[in-house]
């Protein structure tokens, strides 16, 4: 196996794209699109252009994310979340009348007027991009960029302002014939990410990021999981060796946000989602 790279020694923002319908609950306006098409669409949204939309399935996720900026140095690379849509400027006042409301420093969008908005999100810099359209999920990864499907979370966790992350050890790391599991699209947001929580000290329970990894392999194979995490310098607070067994009552255990899948190719909120054995 050849040597991992270690990630990159320089600081970055971590930079996130979302899509509208993930950062707010657009179902409603959605299936009036599907029956009675666009006019009726746009003509529901600017009806209701001041009325602030209800936070979708990622709103806590983006909420946490951004809240990450108050507690850094100043100066220290932070956190940004763009805002990507299918909307056009017209109806996507809306969207930014909501993100208003809502106090949320987001400023950075593109609206694509129903063109697929995924090519926008490299120019941006993003390292990653969540959405619940599944197609625009699938091209970005094809781009090279780390993108998931996010899902509904009930909500629960053991720090509600703890980011609470964990990574798939098998797929998305380590299964890769050259030895580099994470290069390519998910290695430059592993890299923004293992700068953003170095800000804080490592081995403090309520530090705002926590990380795991949860593997079902057992010993010796950790030794080369482990071997391969210090020498791409990735810094992680638990790990989990599962010697075969299910991943789903250790990822409610840990409290996990964000469930990095490489079998779905997705973020799992929901630890009830993910596959078991």
């Amino acid at each position: 196996m050849s040597a991992a790279k270690p990630l990159s020694a320089e600081p970055a923002p971590l930079i996130v794209a979302v899509s509208s319908r993930a950062l707010f609950d657009l179902d409603h306006s959605h299936a009036l699109y599907e029956s009675e098409g666009l006019e009726a669409y746009q003509a529901f949204q600017r009806e209701r252009e001041d009325e602030p939309l209800s936070p979708g399935v990622a709103y806590p996720l983006v909420r946490k994310l951004l809240a990450l900026n108050g507690r850094l140095e100043p100066g220290a690379p932070g956190v940004e979340v763009i805002l990507i849509s299918r909307n056009s400027c017209d109806t996507g006042l809306r969207i930014f009348n909501s993100i208003e409301a809502l106090d949320l420093p987001i400023v950075r969008a593109a609206f694509t007027n129903g063109a697929a908005p995924y090519p926008y999100i490299e120019p941006f810099n993003a390292q990653l991009f969540l959405s619940t359209h599944g197609e625009d999920v699938a091209n970005a990864l094809r781009a090279g960029v780390a993108a998931a499907t996010i899902w509904p979370s009930r909500d629960e966790g053991l720090d509600a302002e703890q980011i609470r992350l964990a990574f798939d050890g098998d797929a998305m790391l380590f299964d890769d014939p050259d030895g580099q599991g994470a290069g390519g699209a998910f290695r430059s947001f592993l890299s923004a990410l293992h700068h953003l929580q170095s800000a804080f000290p490592m081995g403090e329970p309520d530090s705002p990021i926590r990380t795991a990894l949860i593997t079902q392999r057992s010993a010796p194979a950790h030794r080369q999981v482990i071997a391969t995490l210090r020498e791409w310098g990735v810094r992680l607070d638990e790990a989990l060796f599962l010697g075969g067994r299910s991943k789903q009552e250790f990822l409610r255990t840990f409290g996990a946000d964000i469930f990095f899948d490489g079998q779905a190719n997705g973020v799992l909120l929901d630890p009830d989602q993910v596959l078991a054995g």
